[in-house]
């Protein structure tokens, strides 16, 4: 059993990589948003390997990361939103999004499937955080529009294409991941 000092500093050096690692696109997607080189792997492993109450407290360390990103790269306060539709997309599209990959080792380590499902879990609720922003905050959003008439009056469809479109490639990158550590027994190696 490792210290929580130990804990404390693997958990720094996972969110420091992970933020890292979601500064390097892998692909950009034309309707918005970017496959990133396994950004969420790193806080992934950390729920993995401690359990999900250090998961979830280092996602929540990491969502801050990104959101501090948004508003310096993406330009988050510059997207035209009211108040009230600023507070949502923080709340529901940093810390809530990012926050859920804590739940990723509730299924635990030990069989070669459950950290997958663990993973596989953490980055649906994190799509469903996603999904739900953009069905609730940009449901009247001038952005509906850019993309022709499919999605004009269509938040629904949007939401789901634009949200989709680049969290399920990140779902798949990051399962088959967390699937090779697991069968080549890395968890076990590592006595995290």
């Amino acid at each position: 059993m490792k210290t929580s000092t130990y804990r404390l500093v693997f958990c720094g050096i996972m969110v420091g990589l992970g933020t890292a690692l979601s500064m390097i696109p892998v692909i950009k997607l034309p309707l918005g948003g970017t496959v990133t080189l396994l950004s969420m792997l790193p806080v992934v492993l950390v729920s993995l390997n401690f359990g999900i109450v250090w998961g979830f407290a280092s996602a929540f360390v990491f969502s801050g990361a990104q959101l501090i990103l948004g508003i310096t790269s993406s330009g988050l306060l510059g997207w035209g939103l009211s108040g009230p539709q600023l507070a949502g997309c923080i709340a529901l599209d940093y810390f809530a999004a990012y926050t859920v990959l804590g739940i990723a080792g509730i299924f635990g380590r030990k069989k070669t499937l459950s950290p997958v499902f663990g993973t596989a879990l953490a980055l649906l609720l994190r799509f469903l955080c996603h999904f739900a922003s953009g069905y609730i905050i940009f449901a009247n959003f001038e952005q509906f529009s850019l993309f022709g008439k499919a999605f004009a009056g269509r938040p629904l469809l949007y939401s789901a294409c634009y949200n989709g479109f680049y969290m399920l490639p990140e779902m798949i990158l990051t399962c088959a991941a967390v699937y090779i550590m697991a069968k080549i027994r890395f968890f076990e190696k590592t006595d995290l």
